[in-house]
């Protein structure tokens, strides 16, 4: 998604597939090789649910909002132009993939899928690898005085 010479961060897979992938797998799992229900009652996975969905919505939308507002793109191959620190971004660096775990969560949920949910840390550990990582490196070579200091007072996830 980068070519050596464009200013963006190496990223290897749009992270979104990566969750998409995750949700995916879980669901395969679940229906043709070892089903793994969640038991409780439809009225408090249908709240639980819908709770992780909202919550991952405010991350997500949160981010995407302030990305909008600022002018910037919010694909990570994309060139940053300035660090992001304000309304969410205080709360974790990464609001768009804390957001899409919140609603890969919330599938899981919905869909009664134990298989969706425990897959949640195997796609962290991969939108990682993939992209925060480079991310990372890319916003500390382009501003490092500001990126030391962000990261100093912000943790990566929560």
């Amino acid at each position: 998604m980068e070519d050596s010479k464009k200013d963006g961060a190496a990223v290897r897979v749009a992270p979104p597939l990566v969750y998409l992938g995750g949700i995916i797998v879980g669901v395969i799992l679940h229906a043709f090789m070892m089903p793994l229900p969640i038991g409780i009652s439809p009225g408090l996975r249908i709240a639980a649910g819908v709770a992780a969905a909202v919550l991952g919505l405010v991350f997500a939308g949160g981010a995407i909002g302030l990305f909008r507002k600022t002018g910037q793109d919010p694909k990570p191959w994309e060139s940053t132009p300035q660090i992001i620190s304000t309304g969410i971004y205080r709360i974790t660096r990464n609001p768009m993939y804390v957001g899409m775990a919140l609603l890969q969560i919330a599938i899981g949920v919905g869909l009664a899928n134990w298989w969706v949910i425990i897959l949640v840390p195997i796609v962290l550990a991969i939108v990682y690898t993939t992209a925060v990582r480079h991310e990372e490196h890319y916003l500390q070579r382009k501003f490092p005085d500001e990126y030391s200091r962000y990261k100093a007072s912000v943790r990566r996830w929560i």
